[in-house]
């Protein structure tokens, strides 16, 4: 790496903590360890424009990782990926509602955990930082605040759907088929997103975006081929 990239790491298991502190800087990452959310609350008042990922498990002995996310959102666009011993939907899914990029499931191999923490980081280095606001048709974006309006109402999107939006808004006049779209989301929610899904979220998005959603002009099906953002 050109440069020290720094990870918040908040686990109360000091045994894994200790694993996982010592196996990222052996791959040239600099880490902040917590142990409770307390301190790290601390750290992300004082220390926040200096990290660049947060690792955060889910339960800890003064709180929870969600909150921890939440606040780590209202500071800046920093990426987030739990830690989380439980293996269920709802959880999973409550958490990248709330913006997080990606989860592991304990136990977890850290190679995997360290190529997971390596495409987040790269997908946020990828992000288009020239312009924080974009306008197609009616839709206007404030990538800054991650934020969408149709004609000048906010429209609330969750984490994934927004994440799918920006693949399309990346991609203007280009035709994206399925397995285009899954790879790109997958690290966003690791192997919850499957073809069923993908199919629920552009229903969703063209429910809140199109103004006719049965006919849709802004995100348009191109038979055979997969999905376009029209210009």
């Amino acid at each position: 790496m050109s440069h020290v990239v720094k990870i918040l790491l908040v686990e109360d298991d000091r045994t894994i903590a200790s694993g996982l502190d010592y196996s990222l800087q052996q791959d040239q990452f600099s880490t902040i360890l917590c142990y409770d959310a307390a301190s790290a609350k601390k750290v992300l008042c004082e220390e926040w424009q200096q990290i660049a990922l947060c690792l955060l498990d889910l339960s800890l002995p003064d709180g929870s990782g969600y909150e921890l996310c939440k606040l780590v959102k209202e500071k800046g666009d920093i990426p987030v990926i739990f830690l989380t011993a439980i293996d269920d939907e709802v959880n999973v899914v409550m958490g990248l509602d709330m913006g997080a990029d990606d989860y592991i499931t304990k136990p977890f191999r850290i190679r995997e955990l360290i190529s997971r923490i390596k495409t987040v980081l790269r997908r946020y280095q990828k992000q288009p930082h020239a312009s924080s606001f974009i306008e197609i048709q009616h839709i206007q974006i404030n990538t800054l605040e991650g934020k969408v309006f149709k004609n000048g109402e906010e429209v609330l999107l969750t984490a994934l759907e927004y994440r799918l939006f920006l693949i399309f808004v990346n991609h203007i006049g280009q035709i994206l088929s399925r397995n285009q779209l899954l790879e790109q989301i997958w690290d966003v929610a690791g192997d919850f997103v499957n073809d069923n899904t993908l199919t629920v979220y552009i229903k969703r998005l063209r429910e809140k975006l199109e103004d006719n959603p049965q006919q849709p002009t802004l995100i348009k099906t191109v038979r055979g081929l997969g999905y376009k953002v029209g210009d």
